[in-house]
């Protein structure tokens, strides 16, 4: 019984001590779910028992807690230089085209290698087109065609 307290006292710290490292909602539910386990093996509660209360809670504070948790705790996530460029519009300044490995484009005031997206394609110079992605320091372009409205 003693020995059930050390093991689920040890997993609680355990899981916090990777939480606090990791910063990142990764293990706190395990930390909740070995703490009522430790609660279990203190009252008397066999280890079958403990493990069942174990998986149980850490499953239901995932389930109930995360999307809250995700929602308040990571909404001032900053979106990193790249991140911000995909959707946006640029203006193409060398004809990309796969084929020749040629291409660029000014997105933000800075000139970015340019890719299409497919590789048959080839966006002209003086285009417009859209990012769909970021692939190191390259752009990967997708034409641009405004909806007439």
């Amino acid at each position: 019984m003693e020995k059930d307290i050390m093991i689920w006292l040890g997993l609680v710290l355990l899981f916090l001590i990777i939480e606090i490292a990791t910063v990142g909602l990764t293990s706190i539910w395990l930390a909740g779910g070995s703490l009522a386990a430790l609660i279990a093996a203190t009252v008397g509660a066999g280890p079958v028992l403990q493990i069942v209360i174990f998986l149980a809670v850490s499953f239901l504070l995932l389930v109930f807690t995360r999307p809250f948790a995700k929602k308040y705790i990571n909404s001032q996530h900053v979106k990193t230089n790249y991140e911000e460029l995909i959707g946006e519009v640029v203006k193409v300044t060398e004809t990309v085209d796969n084929l020749e490995q040629t291409g660029s484009a000014l997105a933000k005031g800075l000139e970015w290698t340019a890719r299409a997206e497919e590789d048959g394609e080839k966006i002209e110079k003086g285009a417009l087109a859209r990012v769909v992605d970021v692939s190191g320091v390259k752009l990967i372009l997708k034409r641009y065609e405004e909806v007439e409205k």
